[in-house]
């Protein structure tokens, strides 16, 4: 179990495994009062540094106070602005494990660098994979991402379960039948089953991690998969039921799907990812998401420092 959250404080009550976090969660969480001192102590002890590297602080102040209460790791997401360029995504992920290890983290076991599941950030996770820094790649919708992400040895990657089930929902408009299409049959549970069962059955080391949860139906049509990163408010609701959660996903019968090896070249990559336009949607969609965010939380570190 994995929490999705900035709000460190929630962690000390729900006593996940994992956390990640990402720009959106962190200027959510600073502009509450309780957190907004992070943000001010970042500006005012960093001050005449580069935004994007007193963001990088910050990130990682928080990321240090969650690890302090969690056992295991904490991803962190370069900023999404970078999604496509793989030189300066390498470069800003260093710097992160380098603001860690300062304060004294065991980056390879307890760290991840969070990645947008682009040509380019995949190549990116593959490089910093190879200096031992491990990723996450994050904002991915099509089976294409995870074949390539797989084949980049990446650690983990986070397939978006709640954002394809929205494309599909608002695609079918008024035709579309919810009961028809929860559980097993939700587009994004589906779409995760597909990786996780391709990923078994070529002895992919690659950890899949569902993401993006709508509601505990979407959870529990997923339980069993190697982690599912789930926010506050619904990890509130399952701790408040007593229905039993039983595995939906079983590795060990993964290898009896049959399932061709797949792999891609950019130029397959971008003509595969094109064919799909739920993830090209999402994909561009989500991007621009986050880097509205990371301008959001600049305006406020100006704010904070005049």
């Amino acid at each position: 179990m994995v929490a999705d959250t900035g709000d460190f404080k929630q962690l000390a009550i729900s006593r996940p495994q994992d956390a990640t976090t990402n720009p959106s969660l962190i200027l959510k969480a600073v502009q509450k009062p309780e957190y907004r001192p992070l943000l001010d102590e970042a500006v005012g002890k960093h001050a005449g540094k580069p935004l994007d590297e007193v963001i990088d602080r910050l990130l990682v102040r928080f990321g240090t106070e969650i690890l302090s209460i969690i056992p295991g790791r904490v991803s962190t997401e370069v900023d999404a602005r970078l999604s496509f360029d793989t030189a300066a995504t390498i470069a800003r992920g260093e710097r992160i494990v380098a603001l860690y290890r300062a304060e004294g983290i065991d980056t390879e076991k307890r760290l991840l660098i969070k990645v947008a599941s682009t040509w380019e950030g995949i190549e990116a996770a593959r490089a910093l994979e190879r200096k031992g820094i491990r990723t996450n790649l994050t904002l991915l919708f099509s089976f294409a991402q995870a074949v390539a992400c797989g084949a980049a040895g990446v650690q983990l990657i986070s397939p978006f379960v709640g954002r394809i089930y929205d494309w599909y929902k608002k695609s079918a408009g008024a035709q579309w039948n919810e009961a028809a299409n929860a559980g097993a049959n939700d587009p994004g549970v589906k779409s995760v089953r597909q990786i996780f069962e391709y990923y078994k059955q070529h002895a992919i080391k690659t950890e899949v991690m569902g993401a993006s949860f709508r509601n505990v139906g979407q959870i529990r049509a997923l339980a069993g998969c190697d982690l599912l990163t789930i926010s506050p408010e619904l990890l509130a609701e399952l701790a408040a039921s007593d229905e039993p959660l039983a595995h939906a996903l079983d590795a060990s019968a993964a290898p009896t799907a049959d399932m061709q090896k797949l792999s891609y070249d950019e130029a397959g990559f971008r003509f595969a990812l094109n064919e799909d336009a739920m993830a090209t949607e999402k994909l561009a969609e989500g991007i621009r998401a986050f880097a509205a965010d990371a301008v959001k939380l600049e305006k406020l570190m100006q704010e904070s420092g005049k």
